[in-house]
């Protein structure tokens, strides 16, 4: 029978419309006992089969005859089994005729919400995948939140603090699509109830709660709510309290990294100038002896630092910042390397400046801030581009691939010895990663439409040539062989 089984995937694997050659196979899967069905099937190509459900051409067909099947693998002991159904499902709840389908057997949409509180976790995420993709439209909107499956879903929430968090992320991944989605899920008190974790005692839920509700801050109508719901400040509160609490530790990063993203998407000279205690705190942590608070210090300054407003912001702080980029610039030059690494794409993101924004001011603050790196701050950045470290090499690479586009830093590497020709040497840097480095600091280069003149007209020839040749070109090396010579 396993021979027969066999021939007929062959068989639906070279056909166009196989529909009844899965007939078949069917009829000889029924024909064997449950018993020695497993051992019949193991290794054989059932993923031909699994293939055929993803179809575009037929949603509906697959939801109205293969109804049962979906069921029973979602309820299926086997892990992947449950995936396979979830990600069917999921693909054809894009279909609108399909997703009705869906949307009408209460005994499906049971079973997916059911499979959130499973013990592996890759299961609950296609889970909570397939189900916010149901919610995406009212009716599916509807069925989750104005039915008995709301039931369900609170039911589920009560097993563990683990699953609570599962389905606040289902919540939060739903509420993220739109003001009316946001709206059926804080009809539901589940948005209240996960901000009310916010200041929990629990330090641990708390740390979760933030990167939930960071989460729901993404979109502009989720920070509107949770503007008028008061959680700014209150998040700015907790951010002034941590100084008291013992296990500020846990959560901190998390609030900092709130207000960091916050910062970015809105504003940061209006969310620094309403939240003080934000930059204030970044500053101290960057100060921080700790590794972890000052890895997410520089990650922050250096999503600020990515915004003209956000360097503006910093610049105006004076001897403080100045004070930070001091520490910045030894960090970068010694220590662990994964701060070293962070440091230094915090350092490039504070001095990328694009063309539209080059006015004489910031110009001018983007050299004063490299100028504090070092007494040399070329040489500081080529000598760590030299260590036998890729990612330091990178690091180093983006950097003086920001400074590449402004014309001080172009005149800075042309009054620096060896300079040209340590870019124009493809030796230097063997990797994938570090090739592509060094191709996008010639681009930068390239690019600018001052290069040509403050390099001169060789040396740009020689980088438009780099560039033409491309990130991976290899000069070819002809032979000579000794007997001939002779």
């Amino acid at each position: 029978m396993a021979a027969t089984i066999q021939s007929l995937l062959e068989e639906i694997s070279g056909v166009e419309d196989p529909i009844e050659e899965l007939q078949s196979l069917k009829t000889a899967l029924l024909a064997i006992p449950a018993s020695a069905l497993r051992e019949s099937v193991s290794g054989q190509r059932l993923d031909v089969v699994f293939s055929l459900l993803a179809s575009n051409d037929s949603p509906v067909h697959v939801v109205q005859n293969y109804r049962a099947e979906l069921q029973g693998g979602l309820t299926h002991p086997n892990e992947t089994v449950k995936i396979l159904a979830l990600t069917q499902i999921g693909r054809v709840v894009e279909h609108p005729e399909a997703v009705t389908e869906i949307l009408n057997d209460h005994d499906i949409l049971q079973a997916m919400i059911l499979c959130i509180r499973e013990e592996k976790m890759s299961v609950a995420k296609q889970a909570i995948h397939s189900l916010s993709k149901i919610s995406h439209s009212k009716p599916g909107l509807d069925k989750l939140f104005k039915s008995d499956l709301l039931h369900v879903v609170k039911d589920v929430m009560a097993t563990s603090d683990t699953i609570r968090y599962r389905i606040y992320e289902l919540v939060v991944e739903i509420a993220s699509v739109s003001p009316i989605s946001l709206g059926y899920c804080a009809n539901s008190g589940l948005i209240s109830q996960l901000l009310s974790e916010l200041t929990g005692d629990d330090v641990l839920i708390r740390a979760t709660a933030v990167e939930m509700v960071t989460t729901l801050a993404h979109s502009q109508h989720g920070r509107q709510y949770l503007a008028q719901q008061g959680i700014m400040d209150k998040i700015s509160n907790m951010i002034r309290g941590a100084e008291t609490d013992p296990f500020s530790s846990l959560y901190l990063p998390g609030l900092v990294k709130f207000f960091g993203n916050l910062a970015v998407m809105d504003s940061p000279q209006q969310v620094c100038e309403a939240y003080p205690t934000f930059l204030t705190k970044v500053f101290e942590m960057a100060l921080d002896p700790d590794p972890a608070m000052t890895g997410v210090a520089l990650d922050t300054l250096g999503l600020l630092g990515s915004t003209v407003e956000g360097k503006q912001v910093l610049q105006k702080t004076g001897e403080e910042f100045r004070t930070v980029f001091s520490r910045m610039s030894h960090l970068a030059g010694s220590g662990a390397t994964e701060l070293r690494v962070r440091c230094l794409d915090a350092i490039s993101q504070l001095l990328t400046l694009q063309p539209e924004h080059q006015t004489e001011d910031l110009l001018s603050l983007t050299e004063s801030w490299f100028q504090l790196l070092s007494n040399k701050p070329m040489d500081m950045i080529r000598s760590i581009s030299t260590q036998p470290f890729p990612e330091l090499h990178c690091g180093a690479l983006q950097i003086l691939t920001a400074i590449a586009s402004q014309p001080w830093g172009q005149r800075m590497m042309m009054v620096t010895p060896g300079f040209m020709e340590f870019v124009l040497d493809r030796s230097t840097g063997q990797t994938k990663e570090a090739k592509d480095a060094k191709f996008e600091l010639i681009g930068s280069l390239v690019g600018s439409s001052t290069a040509a003149e403050i390099l001169g007209s060789q040396n740009y020839i020689r980088l438009k040539t780099y560039l033409r040749e491309g990130p991976y070109y290899v000069t070819a090396v002809a032979s000579v062989g000794t007997e001939g010579a002779n």
